[in-house]
């Protein structure tokens, strides 16, 4: 695991068969770079990259400023990106090479104060897709997940009136990245997956 925090969570598995690289700016290119390539040095390779980094702000156009809409491109895109590049001469090696990456229903349509949000998640589903083509022949996939809410603590803090149970649990959102970096998932590739719950 390459996590951004300097001190991972306590409730992470530990052993010879985990690693957790902390304090890693996947934002910087060569910062994510070094992160993968002591991953692929540890294990031998890997076979599977799962870009979960990301962020979220709510605000409108006429209140949001440069700052907001690139640090949005950053986290979502730019984390995404740089750890694809750096991936991908170890996933083209491997017999099932694999990329999913976290967008958002949201950018598929997008509600009010969403729209830096929502515009750097849809950079991700064109990331995905176009990575999709450009890896195929190597026999690597590219996918992505498209959440509606994730039911988090930060989210519940958020929005205390709401329906937690309408909204996606991490396990279930766990579950279809698993499938889309399992052999059983070899034939799906450029594809965006809505995980929208019964929101």
């Amino acid at each position: 695991m390459i996590d951004f925090a300097k001190v991972p969570p306590a409730e992470l598995p530990t052993g010879k068969d985990v690693l957790v690289l902390g304090g890693v700016d996947l934002t910087d290119s060569v910062a994510a770079g070094a992160a993968i390539d002591s991953v692929a040095d540890r294990f031998g390779g890997f076979d599977a990259l799962l870009n979960i980094a990301g962020g979220f702000r709510w605000e409108t156009l006429e209140t949001s400023g440069f700052e907001s809409w690139h640090r949005l491109f950053l986290m979502n895109v730019q984390t995404a990106a740089n750890a694809s590049r750096a991936a991908t001469p170890h996933l083209r090696r491997s017999s099932a090479g694999r990329i999913v990456n976290v967008g958002a229903n949201a950018a598929l349509k997008a509600s009010l104060g969403m729209g830096p949000y929502a515009a750097s998640k849809a950079g991700v589903h064109s990331l995905t897709q176009s990575l999709a083509e450009e890896l195929k022949s190597d026999g690597v996939t590219v996918n992505a997940v498209l959440p509606s809410i994730l039911d988090t603590p930060t989210n519940r803090a958020d929005m205390p009136k709401a329906d937690f149970g309408s909204w996606v649990t991490l396990d279930e959102l766990a579950a279809v990245m698993l499938f889309l970096a399992s052999e059983a998932a070899s034939g799906v590739t450029g594809a965006l997956i809505p995980v929208t719950g019964r929101v």
